[in-house]
């Protein structure tokens, strides 16, 4: 019995088979980015769910152990971008999808770029640890580049503040946010470079999402950062957080706190090192008073024990010396 016999009288189920048979055969897979809705995972371990936007919406299913695998908690109201193929369930005939792979959308297509953009930076050597440059011992000023109003720049202050107010530190304001984001930033580090009044320079900006932090992974910034003579820290987010410029960087700190800690050492234990080395000093000079003074006692009693004519003679040898130089 075939579709195209206008003499055919089909059961449910043979309509059915053939309308399954007909779309998987017509569809390969298909990306789909939807919201989702009534999302439901029973005891099986299998995912029930419909994918929807304003105007319709199709039921999908993703089944174990795929639907185990995922990253993330799927959720009422979540947009996803999901990859499935189309078959039909026979037994309600309801046409849905079959997913493999599901993943948030937006932030999922971001981390694909992002992943993409790091293995070709990193196949061409951009993140080589030999191109890296050592912090300085002693930084005189240091240039923050970051937001002026951000919990970044006072994270960054407070610290050098409480551990070594003595630096200089000048607050280079760039956005650390949106599209115009990136080419201001780089320009200001360009800037900060040319001046050639740092020592080092901090990039630092707060924590949030990938998207938030999006500027931070441009392919012309994360090249002007390994390119710059001067060098550079970075202190992008959270811990947990990873952008280009980290890579980039010459040394990354997982906060700005951290990164503030790296320049500069606590003044209390230098504080502690110079008491200790006073009192080394005190003691070596105090050893060598007692040295000088036991060697002057014993030639005074080497001169005592001399006769009175003896004596006499080695003052005017002496006397004699001191004259001749």
């Amino acid at each position: 019995m075939t579709p195209d016999d206008p003499n055919a009288v089909l059961t449910p189920s043979q309509l059915n088979t053939l309308a399954r048979d007909l779309l998987e055969g017509s569809f390969p897979a298909v990306w789909v980015e939807a919201e989702l809705g009534n999302v439901a995972r029973p005891a099986s371990g299998h995912l029930y769910l419909t994918l929807k936007d304003a105007r319709a919406q199709v039921r999908a299913a993703m089944f174990k152990p795929k639907s185990t695998w995922l990253n993330f908690q799927p959720r009422e109201g979540m947009r996803v971008l999901v990859r499935g193929r189309l078959t039909l369930y026979e037994a309600r005939g309801e046409y849905q999808m079959v997913l493999d792979h599901m993943e948030e959308a937006g932030e999922g297509a971001l981390r694909r770029a992002f992943d993409e953009l790091k293995a070709r930076l990193a196949a061409e050597g951009l993140f080589d640890d030999a191109r890296k440059q050592p912090l300085p011992a002693h930084a005189r000023r240091i240039g923050v580049v970051t937001s002026p109003s951000g919990a970044a720049v006072r994270d960054v202050l407070s610290v050098l503040a409480r551990r070594f107010p003595l630096v200089e530190v000048d607050v280079l304001p760039v956005p650390v946010q949106g599209q115009a984001a990136p080419a201001q930033i780089r320009d200001m580090l360009v800037r900060a470079e040319a001046s050639g009044r740092y020592d080092v320079l901090v990039l630092a900006r707060g924590g949030g999402s990938l998207e938030d932090l999006w500027a931070f992974n441009d392919e012309a910034l994360a090249r002007t950062v390994a390119a710059c003579v001067v060098p550079i820290v970075s202190a992008i987010g959270h811990e947990t957080d990873f952008s280009l410029v980290d890579f980039a960087a010459d040394v990354r700190a997982p906060t700005p706190s951290v990164a503030a800690e790296l320049l500069v050492p606590d003044r209390n234990d230098l504080a502690a090192r110079l008491r200790t080395l006073h009192g080394r000093l005190r003691s070596l000079q105090g050893h060598r008073l007692q040295q000088a003074m036991q060697s002057t006692d014993r030639a005074a009693l080497r001169l005592n024990a001399l006769r009175p004519q003896a004596r006499l003679q080695l003052l005017a040898r002496r006397r004699d010396e001191a004259l001749r130089r």
